[in-house]
């Protein structure tokens, strides 16, 4: 099974920065995609940013130009660089993965899955 974790959540004030991890382990074959989901109190979760197929990155509106993605494949890690944090980016931070995993018979099966989320507030 793979497991994703995140870290690097924290208490920071409006115009700080943030740096999010998350490492993905397993018995991973590929990463088909792996980035970041937000869910803001009383809201549903959203994109924040990730990485497709091929390389590309999706950002959300609202953070684009000030957030981040970078990715250490090597090491099946995706990055979350947060500038200019504002109050409205105060949010549980989720990583998401989905790819192929190789099973103990040799054949490969689908995941899809999501880190437990990391805490991110940012005070006025």
């Amino acid at each position: 099974q793979v497991r994703l974790v995140e870290s690097g959540g924290g208490l920071v004030q409006t115009g700080g920065s943030l740096r999010l991890s998350c490492v993905a382990s397993g018995n991973i074959f590929s990463i088909i995609a792996m980035g970041w989901y937000r869910r803001a109190p009383g809201k549903q979760r959203e994109l924040v940013a990730r990485f497709t197929g091929g390389g590309s990155t999706n950002y959300a509106g609202s953070v684009e130009g000030r957030f981040t993605i970078s990715a250490d494949n090597a090491k099946n890690t995706v990055y979350l660089g947060m500038n200019t944090l504002e109050p409205e980016d105060t949010a549980v931070y989720y990583c998401h993965a989905e790819g192929w995993e190789r099973m103990i018979t040799g054949s490969l099966r689908a995941f899809n899955d999501w880190g437990q989320g990391t805490q991110v507030t940012v005070s006025s």
